[in-house]
């Protein structure tokens, strides 16, 4: 019995040996596959994570530059117009957007009834380009005359405005043609010139060539009107141009302009620079009055309509728009209160707002169709 358990032992022994063995070589293999599975699969999300940070350092220089281009433009923009003021005129005047483009300044029939262009040297090398409207009651009359008969027609008892635009664009801007059409529709001669550097005139803009342009149509517009009212009514940076004209008429020749219409006015370029929407993001610049706004007298602009209209007594009329994004309706107030604490006759100053549900903003209160009314109102016209 023993000798048979022995042999059981010794064979059935050594099967179950060599059968462990196996299982435990199989298991062996597998778990070094797996161990090579792992490490292949980490050693890949290396690889990943690798390429994934080189493409990330490929493309910080290019997001630095994207970055560091506006930066630099934006702190080199307020220096740069200090040490070069005239860069700061082409903000102002904007005399090289000459829009409407490919317009023929000398066919104004081709946008307007009843208007002729003319030309008329200011100074010496310097011709500005004019559109005159007559009223549309002498409309049928006006048909295929010329000039003469044009200049004849200011002494014709109707009122005449010498238009004095924004900056930017030219005398056949849209806004300024329907001006032209509302006016003359009213009964008003309009003379719409463009100044020097702006359209077709020649010569290059400043404040005080500007002041010459006006001055020289109103002498020319005078000699031709005999008894008729003339007032100067000026749009934008047109308010400061006008004030200026008529105060040099009053102080240097005595003479008074009959009425000084403003639309969307301004203190002065100072204090409108101040407030534009192209200054907003300069405005908590470091050295922003010093760079910007003080730069603006280093470049002879100074359009002072707060001083001018202390030393004016014409009628003075303020029109402005609640929804002006451009110049705010508190600098036409201002400018109201400046005059009107300065006339003697209060009733010569009179200050018009426009509601914001009218949608006029800076370039339309002349769309609305109570203007005429409202200024022959103020200025007692029939």
């Amino acid at each position: 019995m023993w000798r048979r358990r022995r042999e059981w032992d010794d064979g059935g022994g050594c099967d179950g040996d060599r059968a462990w063995k196996e299982f435990s070589s199989q298991a062996e293999s597998r778990a070094r596959a797996e161990s090579r599975a792992q490490e292949g699969r980490g050693a890949r999300e290396e690889s990943g994570a690798r390429e994934e940070r080189r493409g990330w350092l490929r493309w910080c220089p290019r997001l630095r530059t994207v970055l560091l281009v506006p930066l630099l433009i934006y702190i080199s923009v307020p220096i740069l117009i200090r040490l070069f003021p005239v860069l700061l005129t082409k903000f102002v005047y904007l005399n090289f957007l000459a829009f409407p483009f490919f317009v023929d300044f000398r066919q104004p029939e081709l946008l307007l009834n009843n208007t002729i262009n003319l030309y008329l040297t200011t100074e010496p090398g310097v011709m500005v380009g004019i559109w005159h409207t007559v009223p549309n009651s002498r409309g049928a009359e006006a048909r295929g005359k010329d000039q003469k008969w044009y200049e004849k027609a200011l002494g014709d008892d109707h009122p005449v405005i010498i238009y004095l635009h924004g900056n930017g664009g030219t005398r056949a801007a849209r806004h300024r043609i329907q001006f032209l059409k509302t006016m003359g529709a009213a009964g008003f001669h309009i003379l719409a010139l463009d100044y020097r550097g702006y359209g077709d005139s020649s010569g290059h803009p400043t404040e005080n060539g500007f002041t010459t342009d006006v001055l020289a149509l109103y002498d020319w517009a005078k000699a031709r009107s005999g008894n008729s009212i003339i007032l100067f009514w000026g749009h934008s940076l047109g308010t400061g141009i006008a004030t200026n004209a008529a105060r040099k008429l009053q102080e240097e020749r005595g003479i008074q302009v009959d009425a000084v219409v403003l639309e969307s006015p301004y203190t002065n370029i100072r204090e409108a620079a101040a407030h534009i929407p192209l200054t907003k993001i300069y405005r908590q610049f470091p050295g922003f009055e010093y760079l910007i706004l003080d730069s603006l007298a280093l470049g002879d602009m100074f359009f002072r309509s707060d001083e001018n209209v202390q030393v004016l007594s014409c009628p003075l009329l303020i029109l402005h728009a609640e929804d002006d994004s451009i110049l705010p309706p508190l600098l036409g107030r201002k400018l109201f209160e400046t005059a009107r604490s300065a006339y003697r006759d209060k009733t010569k100053v009179k200050f018009i707002t426009f509601p914001k549900k009218l949608g006029l903003g800076h370039d339309y209160i002349s769309f609305n169709a109570e203007v005429p009314a409202l200024v022959k109102d103020f200025l007692n016209i029939k």
